[in-house]
């Protein structure tokens, strides 16, 4: 029980760990497609050191929940990805590793950051909150609907089940898993407010969403939020390669070495996803405001149609 529990407390230490060295990964594949040298890959342990250190400045008006969201934001998205199963399946805690819960934790991190948003009264917060919870009413169906397949196919909505399904070769290759795995990027996407929805790397009035919430935050607050956003991106990614590429993955009971293995799938499939990230920001326009619910419409119909396939197939 004791090596259990230090297994679950290890994978938790490595998601809070590798969350900033995945975003400095993608920030420098970017800049190097750029021609450019682009920042350290432990540029973001910088800069949450340096927040850290900096004087949290607060608005006059910023009421309790302004101050306690961030620390809301972080434990809820902490708690979401690392109840995604990263190197092995069948931890302490993976009865708990429902894609109903996670979404619904990604959920209420994403609600109390549209509050926050529009708690102090400015313009751009009430503009970024606004245009979150757009995305968010064409997200969420879409994610709801990628997991109504994956439960059908695999009986389930426990990731631990779905990832040992994915790994038996009577699955093979389904229309169904198609459309799910480019619906679930395109919600990725849109949920880390990447390029094409958002650009992280601008604050101007007209293309952001998530800064103009955060804009109002400082010192160690901002902190939270800019290491909850990189939590977000790897729990994306580790959902992605847990589900539809759960090779390498160590099962419930094995040894030290099964886990080790594990470790590096689950590090190569992340610099996978983050190099495909970076060219896909490169080679990509960012989409005008009022395209972007074409663009989750699409994720939207991709989930219901491989619904419906999965339906019909089983009729005939």
């Amino acid at each position: 029980m004791i090596s259990d529990l230090l297994v679950q407390g290890a994978q938790m230490a490595l998601v809070l760990l590798l969350a900033p060295l995945l975003t400095g990964f993608v920030r420098k594949v970017k800049a190097r497609l750029q021609r450019r040298r682009g920042p350290s890959l432990l540029q973001p342990y910088r800069d949450l050191l340096r927040l850290t250190r900096k004087e949290v400045v607060l608005a006059e008006n910023a009421s309790w929940l302004f101050r306690a969201v961030p620390y809301l934001i972080f434990a809820a998205t902490w708690v979401a990805a690392s109840l995604v199963p990263t190197f092995a399946t069948g931890l302490v805690f993976s009865w708990s590793a429902d894609l109903i819960a996670i979404i619904a934790l990604l959920g209420t991190a994403r609600f109390f950051l549209a509050l926050a948003g529009m708690d102090v009264g400015t313009a751009f917060g009430g503009l970024g909150s606004s245009r979150e919870v757009m995305i968010a009413s064409l997200a969420e169906p879409a994610m709801l609907l990628i997991v109504f397949s994956l439960a059908l196919l695999a009986g389930s909505t426990q990731l631990s089940t779905v990832a040992t399904f994915m790994t038996e070769p009577g699955v093979g290759l389904r229309v169904t898993l198609g459309m799910a795995l480019i619906a679930l990027i395109m919600v990725a996407v849109a949920e880390n407010g990447r390029i094409p929805i958002d650009n992280p790397a601008t604050h101007l009035e007209l293309t952001m969403v998530h800064e103009a919430m955060v804009l109002e935050y400082s010192g160690r607050h901002l902190a939270m939020l800019e290491l909850a956003a990189s939590l977000k991106l790897l729990l994306y990614l580790s959902l992605i390669a847990c589900v539809f590429l759960p090779w390498g993955i160590a099962t419930a009971g094995a040894g030290p070495l099964d886990a080790l293995v594990g470790v590096a799938a689950w590090l190569a499939k992340l610099a996978a996803g983050g190099l495909l990230l970076a060219l896909l920001e490169t080679v990509t326009a960012k989409l005008r405001v009022f395209r972007v619910p074409e663009f989750l419409g699409a994720a939207l119909m991709l989930g219901l149609l491989g619904t419906l396939l999965l339906f019909v197939s089983r009729s005939l």
